[in-house]
Order: C-alpha cells, then structure tokens, then sequence
C-alpha cells in the first residue's frame, strides 16, 4: 500500500477541519505515492524516534505532535527539529501528524483516556459540527464504582504510568463522573464543573489556574505526555483496520522532555 492510503485512512477518522486554527496537522514531509514498508507510531518526532523507524525498516512515522509547528526559513543543525527534518529525509522517512484534530475527533485522545480508566456513558462535554462531522475538545463519563478521592488519584497515577500527579485539595465526596482533556486542557475545568464532573484529569495546569477549584472538583494533572502516550493505540487500531497489510511498529521511546526528581 501507499503513504497516502494510510495518510487517507487516518484522516477519514478524524478529519483535517476538525484542527484548531494554530495547529498544522497532516502530512509533514514525504512523498505520497511511496510504498510503505512499515509504519513506526509515536507520541513525537525526534531524531531518536527517526533512528527508531530505520532500525524496524519503516519508511513512515505516524506521530501525534507535529514536527513542523512553525514554519520553517532554513534546514540545518540550528535545532532538533531541523535536524530532525534532515534525518528523516536523508532516509526517505515520510511523517504524517494528527494532532489537535485527533484530539477533537469522536474516539480520539480523549475517548481513549476514558478507555483507559473504564468510564462508560463517555460523551463529550460540549460538541459542534465541523463538515458534518461532529466533535468536541473534552469528554465526560463515569466511573464503574465511586472512589474516594485518594483512590481515584493512585488509580488514575497508575493507569497513566505517571511519576507523579498534581492535584488540588482532596475532594470530601466521592469520585464518580469524571471529565478529561489529554495534553493542556485547563481551559475546559469550568465546563467540567458545569457539566457535574467529580474530577477533571488534564496533562497541564498552571500555578493560578488551579486556585478557586476547592470541594467544586477533583483537579489531577497527569503531564502531558502521560495523558496522551496511548495515541498510538489509536494510530494502530485505524491502520490495522483500513490498511491491514500494512506493518506497524509502536514506538519504545519516551520522549517526555521531563525529568520528575
């Protein structure tokens, strides 16, 4: 099969117009009517991740961040991601993103935390209509059993392989409707609050955003590549099922720049 068979796969499910305005999702270098030999699945695009897809002989990398985010005026060894760009060519490595259009996609990033946790009744908070599609920035489910605060955080810490999580005040009542937003989602807590959520699990919050939320809900910050490291399960499922002939490889790296101390 062809890249642009896989790229076409992808963005059936979640469609280009479904980005933000800032965002550059989409293909991000490579040419389209090469056959794929295998695809590497990632969280980001780095030069580690490029020297990943060479080593498991895949000529195209799938990643949730793009690697061009802002434009660029030259390619040289200035930064990683010019380096990058350089490696990935140098090895006829075409890269694919799908990111905030993934994020808003029905059974994207966020439907995929909510699997994750065991939530049912997973809707999102608040939804809109983009080219007859429908999506939403959150979701919004439910717990298979109430927990109390500091249980629902140890579960949530380990469902997300997390070094540490963030949290305000512990909740003096029972966890049970949670909403959630992978990557940076503070903008959505007062639609959680709204909605009746018990907790609203994010990848990052700042120092002043989490003031004013106490005994209102449950605030766990899980950092950002924790609350989205599984989109690449996505990227699997998509591919297995459209393009089934074609090899997949998820990737091994954590390119979490962080270092929790």
């Amino acid at each position: 099969m062809k890249i642009r068979e896989v790229l076409d796969a992808l963005e059936r499910f979640a469609p280009l117009p479904l980005q933000e305005g800032y965002d550059n999702a989409g293909l991000q270098l490579g040419l389209t009517e090469t056959e794929v030999s295998g695809v590497l699945l990632c969280l980001d695009v780095t030069e580690e991740t490029v020297a990943e897809a060479v080593a498991n002989d895949c000529n195209l990398i799938v990643s949730h961040h793009p690697l061009l985010f802002h434009g660029l005026k030259c390619i040289s060894d200035r930064n990683y991601v010019q380096r990058t760009v350089m490696k990935a060519l140098q090895n006829n490595i075409a890269v694919i993103s799908m990111h905030t259009n993934m994020d808003n996609a029905r059974g994207g990033v966020n439907f995929k935390m909510a699997e994750k946790l065991g939530l049912s009744d997973v809707h999102f908070m608040e939804s809109k209509i983009v080219d007859g599609v429908e999506c939403g920035s959150g979701v919004v489910g439910t717990l298979p059993e109430p927990m109390q605060a500091e249980q629902f955080l140890k579960f949530v810490k380990h469902t997300f392989a997390a070094p540490c999580i963030k949290s305000n005040a512990y909740l003096q009542r029972p966890v049970s409707k949670v909403a959630l937003c992978g990557g940076s989602g503070a903008f959505l807590v007062d639609d959680a609050v709204r909605f009746g959520a018990d907790a609203f699990i994010t990848g990052e919050m700042g120092y002043h955003e989490m003031f004013g939320y106490e005994q209102q809900i449950q605030l766990a910050v899980i950092g950002h590549y924790n609350s989205e490291q599984y989109t690449k399960e996505i990227f699997n499922n998509i591919i297995g099922k459209e393009c089934p002939r074609v090899r997949t490889v998820l990737s091994e790296i954590n390119t979490d720049p962080a270092i929790y101390l």
